[in-house]
């Protein structure tokens, strides 16, 4: 049982129904949790199981939960698909609404600051975007504190001036400790090329066809080359890689999606982390993974390349342009110098903003007592 000083200390991360088969929120959630705790701020991840007792019942448990959270910070995590089957996220509004009448401090943590990237051709889809911008500026308006994990220069709707909102990014879904570790048991051996992810219909074909650009082209210049995909939708694109890259005489070796420690073992022993899920940003996951690592990267950028990420160790393309991808990836192979000094600007821009120490310390800063 928590002392009395930890109980009014504690904030709670209050959460949507799970993803499937990985959730990145609770990840995200977990990891802040030890950090924080290591601060003296107990951090408890609390969900609101709307998917399984709907949402008048997950409300009334809410309340009886949140009388004894009074004058404390609520971390509410924001995505559309946390809080609606299908992407229409009012739940949201109502726990905050409840969180609020119960005296709780609400601070919104923004995953999506705008509405979800999909076809808009369908009129339903353009009704469920819609629904999307409403809740997230309603959700902004009433909160305490807003928080976003994208650079608030990047979010186009937001006042020019606001004291409630914070740029705070996430942060690598991996334990502190072993990602030390992992950059101290660097491999060497063949020249090996990861992917981390890659995305489901309809935007798999894309990018498998991008992988097998790159790496095809890379070949050329690096013999021997090899590849490992792996995470979610690798299995599913493997059966489209394989054919074409093994005409071109590149091994690949496709995984599922793994516990962490493996997730690391195999960025241990890449030699480069292929990025084609669209532009780098902070807010993915997945490229973070490769700069706590203190992976190099090779990835497409979108426009202006901002802050933290104009300091990480990245080899950048114009978005859409494999060919430059593939120039950039052969670059990074073939010169070890090159290679060497992208690794070493990853881990100084990990410590610098992407640590979980780091992000804790912000929390902290951001959340202060007045």
């Amino acid at each position: 049982m928590p002392s009395k000083q930890a109980a009014q200390s504690e904030w709670i991360a209050v959460m949507g129904r799970r993803d499937e088969p990985t959730d990145g929120v609770e990840d995200f959630c977990t990891f802040l949790g030890e950090a924080l705790g290591d601060k003296g701020r107990p951090l408890r991840l609390t969900r609101i199981a709307w998917d399984k007792r709907g949402w008048l019942g997950a409300l009334r448990e809410l309340r009886r939960e949140s009388a004894e959270w009074r004058g404390k910070w609520a971390l509410v995590q924001y995505t559309a698909l946390g809080w609606s089957r299908r992407g229409f996220p009012f739940g949201a509004l109502a726990t905050v609404a409840a969180l609020r009448r119960s005296g709780v401090r609400c601070a919104v943590v923004f995953h999506e600051a705008g509405r979800q990237a999909g076809a808009q051709k369908r009129w339903i889809d353009r009704v469920r975007g819609a629904c999307q911008e409403l809740v997230i500026r309603r959700l902004y308006r009433n909160a305490e504190k807003a928080i976003f994990t994208a650079p608030l220069e990047t979010i186009a709707w937001l006042p020019d001036v606001s004291r409630k909102a914070e740029y705070i990014p996430i942060g690598a879904n991996m334990p502190e400790q072993a990602i030390g570790e992992a950059r101290a048991a660097r491999m060497g051996g063949a020249k090996t090329v990861a992917v981390y992810g890659v995305t489901g219909a309809p935007n798999m074909a894309a990018e498998v066809e991008t992988i097998t650009t790159v790496m095809c082209e890379a070949g050329e210049a690096v013999p021997g080359l090899r590849l490992t995909v792996f995470g979610r939708g690798a299995r599913e694109a493997a059966k489209s890689l394989d054919g074409r890259l093994r005409e071109a005489g590149i091994e690949m070796v496709a995984k599922g999606v793994l516990p962490v420690a493996e997730v690391m073992n195999e960025l241990t022993a890449a030699d480069v982390l292929l990025f084609v899920r669209g532009a780098i940003t902070s807010q993915r996951g997945s490229a973070l993974a490769g700069i706590a690592c203190g992976l190099p990267l090779v990835g497409f950028r979108n426009g202006q390349i901002r802050k933290p990420l104009d300091e990480a160790g990245i080899e950048w393309a114009p978005m859409g342009d494999a060919r430059e991808l593939a120039r950039g990836l052969v670059r990074v192979l073939n010169d070890p110098q090159r290679s060497d000094d992208l690794r070493e600007r990853n881990a100084q821009v990990y410590k610098k903003y992407f640590s979980w120490w780091r992000i804790a310390e912000r929390y902290a800063e951001a959340l202060a007592e007045q």
